[in-house]
């Protein structure tokens, strides 16, 4: 679903000069990436949560939204700080809250039902540019049908993610005929990343990013 236009060029500029090394572990370094980046999701105000308190029925949630505030509202403990926190940290803070004179040694999980502030930022030469909600399992090309496909002018070989891991902007390039072909693969879109469909008259940031690399298929610090 298309949310919103995203001005993005003039905002990043000053950040994205840089000389983007390649590598034949590209793809590598790409994998690990996503998977330090999937392991470290944060919980947002308005994600939708399942808390599975194991052999209490009772104090069990099957569906809980984080409110505005990022808090929660839990049987018995009543408000628990949310927003910021991973899955994992999430368990740890509702275990230790229930083990204060409520249960001996509980056990939670906490699921994502519905994360609402998964969205992906999509510009440059595409059809309708914008902010769009992606689901679990994403990839380039998810991005790429959000965003009505690249137009005619577009260069193929010119688009860009950008990501944020632990703090640090990481960027990759990616040749889009190859991934549609299927001789490359179709990396994985996570929410919070920005992909650009490069054009011809890349200004600014964006042009020295290109200039610096020929083709990447790699996320690298910048």
């Amino acid at each position: 679903m298309w949310l919103a236009p995203f001005a993005l060029l003039a905002a990043c500029q000053p950040q994205l000069h840089s000389d983007l090394p390649t590598g034949s572990a590209a793809y590598d370094v790409l994998n690990s990436a996503t998977a330090e980046q999937n392991g470290a999701y944060l919980l947002h105000s308005g994600d939708v949560l399942a808390i599975n308190v194991f052999q209490e029925p009772d104090l069990t949630v099957d569906e809980i939204a984080i409110d505005g505030l990022g808090n929660l509202y839990l049987p018995l403990i009543g408000e628990i700080r949310a927003a910021g926190l991973n899955q994992a940290e999430l368990s740890q803070q509702i275990e230790r809250a229930y083990g204060n004179g409520y249960l001996r040694n509980p056990r939670v999980a906490v699921s994502v039902k519905q994360a609402l502030s998964a969205t992906v930022s999509v510009e440059g030469d595409v059809m309708q540019p914008g902010v769009y909600q992606i689901q679990p399992g994403a990839t380039l090309l998810t991005a790429m049908a959000l965003a009505r496909s690249p137009t005619r002018t577009a260069k193929m070989d010119q688009v860009l993610v950008f990501r944020m891991v632990n703090g640090q902007r990481m960027g990759a390039r990616f040749d889009l005929t190859d991934v549609r072909s299927g001789t490359a693969p179709d990396p994985q879109i996570l929410p919070g990343d920005v992909v650009v469909v490069g054009f011809s008259a890349v200004r600014g940031a964006w042009r020295d990013i290109l200039e610096a690399a020929p083709l990447f298929n790699i996320f690298t610090r910048f």
